[in-house]
């Protein structure tokens, strides 16, 4: 091969880095192990593609080997998963139980890897919508194949044929994976996590917000925050529910992070904050935690601190200090 059909080459597979990453980000719940699993599929293209007859585009190919990738990756391996998904609400009395290990959690996405900066705005709406938290979080209780199915026939709108081809199988089996998947979001009532995008908080809310958790004013945090709200901690499998709940914990064990800023960012296709708690020496501020939050009806319905561990910052491109 030419210098300069290599170079034709590396910008055919460099096109679809974004949506492959997208894509194994939904199958593996994990930017770090979307951002390998696409490393590894561009290797064994490289490695292949004297053997690519073809026959499908390069574009179809990719994803096939993409996937190929995910379900080795996949193999034997515990499920991600949200702290909702391990057990039932803690209080803010109760002991808090160690960290658990980056392996076990749905981690953010920031919306530059996944392609979607730079890219045709209708593409843009459909890839934010495709990696919100709630459904990648939904997509980790189906075992990989389904997944992939669901991913690729309901998030993505391939037809059956395209993913029976992909998947080297029959029309059949890829309509009977996408009805058993669907019926185990629908028996855990995750459904609507797949069909409904979800509102994306509006400005307003999101500048109340900044500045009433930066002066620490629950008084207007109690006109944002929904009365059955919920927040998690990873990598702590603490969850709470209720306002009350949370509140409490924000005066109590949570109330080092007074005095915190909040820089907005965006992380699964949704406004959020990386917030820089003044823990540092002489009261510098220093990264804690990705926030993201869920509206309904105007209300913030969940948070979710994401708390930083070196890795979550740099990934989101945000400074190391305010």
């Amino acid at each position: 091969m030419t210098a300069e059909a290599r170079l034709a080459l590396d910008g055919d597979f460099e096109i679809h880095r974004g949506e492959l990453i997208a894509f194994c980000y939904r199958m593996l719940g994990s930017p770090f192990e979307a951002e390998d699993a696409v490393q590894e599929t561009l290797i064994r293209a490289w490695r292949a593609f004297d053997r690519f007859e073809g026959r499908s585009s390069v574009r179809t190919w990719l994803y096939k080997i993409a996937g190929n990738v995910c379900f080795d990756m996949l193999r034997s391996r515990q499920r991600r998963a949200m702290p909702m998904d391990l057990a039932g609400p803690g209080s803010v009395e109760g002991p808090i139980a160690a960290p658990l290990a980056d392996r076990v959690w749905v981690e953010p996405m920031p919306d530059a890897l996944a392609g979607i900066e730079g890219a045709d705005p209708a593409d843009q709406a459909v890839t934010r919508d495709s990696i919100r938290l709630a459904l990648v979080a939904a997509l980790q209780h189906l075992p990989p194949r389904q997944r992939a199915v669901l991913i690729l026939r309901d998030v993505l709108a391939w037809k059956a044929k395209e993913v029976a081809d992909l998947l080297e199988t029959s029309v059949a089996s890829v309509n009977s994976a996408l009805q058993r998947a669907r019926a185990k979001l629908g028996e855990l009532g995750l459904e609507e996590s797949v069909d409904q995008p979800g509102p994306i908080p509006d400005q307003a809310l999101l500048d109340r917000y900044l500045a009433a958790f930066e002066h620490y004013d629950l008084e207007a945090l109690t006109d944002l925050v929904a009365e059955d709200a919920r927040q998690s901690m990873p990598p702590y499998p603490l969850w709470l529910q209720g306002r009350d709940d949370i509140f409490a914990w924000w005066l109590g064990p949570g109330s080092e992070c007074r005095g915190s800023r909040l820089i907005p960012t965006v992380a699964n296709g949704r406004p959020a904050f990386a917030q820089y708690r003044p823990s540092g020496p002489g009261g510098r501020h220093q990264p804690w935690s990705i926030q993201t939050m869920e509206v309904r009806d105007g209300r913030i319905v969940e948070f979710t601190m994401f708390i930083d561990d070196g890795r979550l910052f740099p990934l989101f491109g945000l400074p190391p200090t305010v």
